[in-house]
């Protein structure tokens, strides 16, 4: 028996660069340097992990849409041990929100083929979280979200959602959609051994036109969703010094007092 498991990553701005907006109100990615989504690479490690404790035979396909240097996103995924990837790239797709970009990913893995669709809790860009539910109304299958555990057997997958006051034991029927949280387990660092193999795994390149998605269904036009306005953020200024001359402690009092802290 066979298990497909399709691991959907997301190649995001370095949150550590200066991050601004284009003239388009999208997020300028040119001028900032991009790599895996932080939140996605706990996917990735489940996903190994599953293969890796089950005695059927796993194969773990990484899935992104996004810019020609997403590659680098998939890269990573590869040398932690995913098998094989899928890159959709097209110029109409600038722009796509979520509502978008989950057509396109479950276009995609439909066509890729799949048993098992895991995915991060978030971006760590647009940290909306619905994605992974988006898509598996799409594709018409089971939900399993936000698990901090999970491990498949006999054809189900099980998993742990940790809440503020308990723990929820869920499962569902093969085919299905799950997405892990940060607590599911650190993820792995690639080996070297790992980061060369990486370079010979195929990475399969699809447009809309292999996904029979028409362009004005994506992008800034096929949006349900758009910024308005932007600004940047105000530059810092310098904090205010309170001398201590015997009235430090009232003054820091009408300053807490002034912002509301008290």
């Amino acid at each position: 028996m066979s298990l497909r498991i399709v691991v959907t990553v997301k190649y995001v701005p370095d949150a550590t660069g200066d991050r601004h907006f284009a003239d388009d109100l999208t997020v300028d990615r040119d001028d900032v340097d991009g790599l895996l989504s932080e939140l996605d690479e706990y996917a990735v490690e489940q996903a190994l992990q599953i293969a890796e404790n089950s005695d059927d035979d796993v194969e773990v396909t990484v899935l992104t849409v996004g810019p020609e240097d997403a590659k680098d996103a998939l890269r990573k995924a590869l040398s932690m041990g995913a098998d094989k990837a899928i890159h959709v790239e097209d110029d109409d797709l600038h722009g796509t929100d979520a509502i978008g970009t989950s057509l396109v990913l479950a276009k995609a893995v439909e066509k890729a083929g799949f048993d098992l669709v895991v995915s991060g809790m978030a971006s760590t860009d647009g940290t909306m979280g619905v994605v992974p539910a988006l898509v598996a109304e799409r594709l018409g299958v089971p939900q399993v979200t936000l698990l901090s555990e999970v491990s498949v057997e006999g054809g189900v997958v099980t998993g742990s959602r940790d809440g503020d006051t308990a723990s929820e034991q869920l499962e569902a029927s093969l085919p299905a959609v799950v997405s892990v949280t940060d607590q599911s387990g650190e993820a792995r660092y690639p080996s070297f051994k790992g980061i060369m193999a990486a370079k010979k795994k195929p990475v399969e390149s699809w447009d809309l036109s292999d996904l029979d998605i028409e362009a004005e269904e994506v992008g800034l036009d096929g949006a349900w969703t758009a910024v308005d306005t932007a600004a940047e953020r105000p530059a810092r200024t310098a904090g205010t010094i309170v001398k201590d001359e015997g009235e430090g402690g009232k003054q820091l009092a009408e300053f807490l007092a002034s912002q509301k802290f008290i």
